[in-house]
C-alpha cells in the first residue's frame, strides 16, 4: 500500500537516491554473521540475529561499536574509550565482510523490476545510491547483484567526511547529477533516510519492508510503501491499485 503524507511533486522529480541495506538489499544475514565472526574472534559470545539488525544503518563503525558495547559484552581489560580496540575490531568486520559480502544478501522482491521500469518510463529521473556502508563493498554488491547498471553514481559512508543523516552526500549528488534538493527523492528503510532528506531539503519516502520500519515512521517521511513494486505507484508513474490511501 501507497501512503502518502504530503502531497509530494512527483512530477517534477529529476533524481532518486537509494539508500542500500533494508532498501535495495536485503543484507542483515551477512552482516549479522559477520559481526558475529568478529564477536567470536575477540573472544565475545554471539548475538541474536535481530538484536545486531537493530544496530544497523549508521556505517560499520557504529554497527560493531554497538555490538561490542552490549552491557557485559567487552573483554576483560578493555574499556569503552579504547580506541585502538575498536578499530581492531572493525577492521576484523570489514575483512571478514567483504569476504563473505554476497553469502545470503539478495536484492528485495520487485527492486529490479521497478527500477528498469523507472528506467524506462517517461521523463525518467536519474537514479543514484548514498549507503552509510563503505563504498568498496557497496559497489562490490551492486556489481554483484545487477543494480549497478541503473545508477549513475554510488557513494557510501567512507565517500565523504560526514555520513547520512547529514545533508553533504545527498547534496554533493544533487550537484554531481544537476538535480536540485526540490526535484530528488531520498529513498530508505531508516529515520536516517527521512532525516537525510530533510536536512537537504529534499522528499522523501520510507521503504516499510526493510530492516527499521519502526524508526523510518517515527521521523515521518512524506511516502511509505510496503513493498518495493510500489515505488512506480508512490512516483505517480502508474494508476494508485484500488484500496491505496
Amino acid at each position: 500500500m501507497v501512503r502518502m503524507y504530503r502531497a509530494v511533486p512527483t512530477h517534477t522529480l529529476r533524481l532518486l537516491v537509494f539508500d542500500l541495506d533494508g532498501t535495495l538489499i536485503d543484507s542483515s544475514k551477512d552482516l549479522c554473521n559477520s559481526v558475529n565472526a568478529t564477536l567470536e574472534h575477540f573472544g565475545l559470545r554471539s548475538l541474536p540475529d535481530e538484536q545486531i539488525a537493530s544496530f544497523i544503518g549508521d556505517g560499520a563503525g557504529m554497527l560493531i561499536r554497538r555490538a561490542l558495547l552490549v552491557p557485559g559484552e567487552l573483554p576483560a581489560g578493555i574499556r569503552e574509550d579504547d580506541e585502538a580496540f575498536f578499530q581492531d575490531a572493525l577492521e576484523y568486520f570489514l575483512a571478514w565482510y567483504r569476504a563473505h559480502k554476497l553469502d545470503y544478501t539478495r536484492v528485495y522482491p520487485g527492486v529490479l523490476e521497478s527500477l528498469a521500469a523507472i528506467e524506462t518510463g517517461p521523463n525518467a529521473p536519474k537514479m543514484a545510491v548514498l549507503t552509510n556502508k563503505p563504498v568498496g563493498p557497496a559497489q562490490a554488491i551492486c556489481d554483484g547483484l545487477g543494480l549497478s547498471r541503473y545508477f549513475a553514481a554510488i557513494r557510501g559512508g567512507d565517500s565523504f567526511a560526514t555520513k547520512k543523516p547529514d545533508a553533504e552526500g545527498l547534496l554533493h549528488l544533487v550537484d554531481r547529477l544537476e538535480a536540485s534538493p526540490e526535484t530528488t527523492l531520498m529513498i530508505g528503510d531508516s529515520e536516517v533516510d527521512v532525516k537525510t532528506a530533510r536536512n537537504a531539503g529534499a522528499w522523501s519516502l520510507g521503504c516499510g519492508f526493510g530492516l527499521s520500519p519502526e524508526s523510518m515512521r517515527g521521523a515521518g517521511p512524506d511516502l511509505e510503501v510496503d513493498h518495493a513494486a510500489e515505488w512506480m505507484q508512490a512516483l505517480g508513474l502508474m494508476p494508485l491499485a484500488s484500496g491505496t490511501e
